[in-house]
């Protein structure tokens, strides 16, 4: 499935958020009066749209020297990373699309945010998701097929939080960062924080997107770790779009300025530009894990495709916003730069690609074949030892279900 498939949205229109005549479509958002894709001059970036190295200004300054170990290899990596988490995501649409999962959401566009924060984490370093960090699953370990079993109805989650350090996916909207600073507070309690140990020493990374900032669990979890100086790290991925509403009706002050008022540091990062994902984060997690508390990174991005699978963009935004966007793809632009530069040449790029087809038929596989659960299973681990209320209402389940085989015989 290409890009421009996964992008298009469930409903036919004739034209993305407008009418025949041009005027938006009733219900869609109008444009917006300024330019949506200017970061500002505080964001901190290192390739611009063309993928061209952009000149250190003072407020990328102190990232800088956090891409001098990035040496080809490192960064070859990053792009087969972009490329392979794309290509995995877009066959999660597709297999939404043919009824093989019940629901699915994309990532599209918000890749390079991802890959930069995942491979800016240590093995130690804890990461807890909402439910779009394919891209971050991928850094950590977690086989992409197993991402696959919740949406498909057959699981709970799908990996081992403990193995992979990546919690599972969080389908209440900010939930995940209240998890995130009780399990840094926990760091804090272990003293695995600040021994000077690169091996012992843990930051925690907490992932929401815009619209989470408006629930009161963010803000609630802001505020313990100020107080607690809690190893964590918030990153809030701006993509532009609560489900439906646009920044502009969010909030008033961007998400890395409310740093300030919970008393730590904000920082705003192009989160198309895969390198200056990684550099922000990297300090950001050095920071943690040394003691000096948690750092709030607002990665301006922004989401090509549905909310999910279940809704239509169509509906509430204009076409001629998300083609703006797909002139800063953070593929194309890692590409660009790292073809400009001789890092890779077309044969490598080919071999990615073969790679990325052959991971499409792997989970395409291991999702068609995935075997229904055992009923009881839905009560296995709903606590971690034995509960009263737990183990009756399974047994009225399973006497239920038998119902039904009493039945069959007769």
């Amino acid at each position: 499935m290409s890009d421009e498939e996964v992008a298009r949205p469930a409903a036919p229109n004739t034209l993305e958020g407008t009418q025949p005549d041009g005027t938006p479509a009733r219900g869609a958002h109008e444009p917006p009066e300024k330019d949506i894709t200017d970061g500002g001059p505080d964001m901190v970036q290192f390739l611009d749209g063309e993928g061209r190295r952009v000149p250190v200004t003072e407020v990328s300054s102190p990232y800088a020297a956090y891409l001098d170990d990035l040496d080809d290899e490192a960064l070859k990596g990053m792009l087969r990373d972009l490329i392979l988490v794309r290509r995995f995501d877009a066959e999660g649409f597709a297999l939404q699309r043919q009824g093989e999962l019940g629901l699915w959401p994309s990532l599209l566009g918000q890749e390079a945010a991802q890959v930069g924060a995942g491979r800016a984490m240590r093995p130690q370093d804890y990461a807890f998701p909402g439910y779009r960090e394919h891209g971050v699953a991928w850094c950590k370990g977690v086989p992409p097929e197993n991402l696959l079993g919740m949406f498909r109805g057959v699981n709970h989650g799908g990996w081992d939080s403990g193995e992979h350090n990546f919690h599972l996916y969080t389908i209440v909207i900010g939930n995940q960062m209240l998890h995130g600073v009780g399990y840094a507070m926990g760091v804090q309690f272990d003293g695995d924080y600040a021994t000077g140990d690169p091996e012992r020493d843990t930051a925690v990374m907490a992932f929401t997107g815009d619209g989470g900032t408006a629930q009161g669990d963010y803000n609630e979890a802001l505020v313990f770790a100020a107080v607690k100086n809690a190893p964590v790290v918030f990153f809030v991925q701006n993509n532009h779009w609560a489900i439906s509403q646009p920044n502009d009706k969010q909030f008033t002050v961007p998400p890395y300025r409310r740093a300030d008022g919970f008393g730590f540091p904000g920082v705003r990062v192009d989160g198309n530009d895969v390198i200056a994902s990684y550099a922000v984060s990297r300090a950001a997690l050095e920071r943690a894990r040394s003691g000096g508390g948690p750092t709030l990174i607002e990665a301006f991005t922004y989401r090509m495709g549905a909310h999910t699978t279940s809704d239509d963009p169509t509906k509430y935004r204009i076409s001629a916003e998300v083609d703006i966007w797909k002139k800063k793809d953070p593929i194309d632009r890692m590409r660009k730069y790292l073809l400009a530069e001789g890092i890779v040449d077309d044969d490598w790029l080919a071999a990615v690609e073969e790679e990325a087809d052959e991971l499409a038929r792997r989970i395409r596989h291991a999702c068609q074949t995935m075997p229904d659960p055992p009923h009881e299973e839905m009560f296995t681990y709903v606590y971690a030892e034995q509960h009263r209320l737990v183990e009756r209402e399974a047994a009225e389940f399973a006497a239920y279900q038998a119902g039904f085989e009493d039945e069959g015989e007769r």
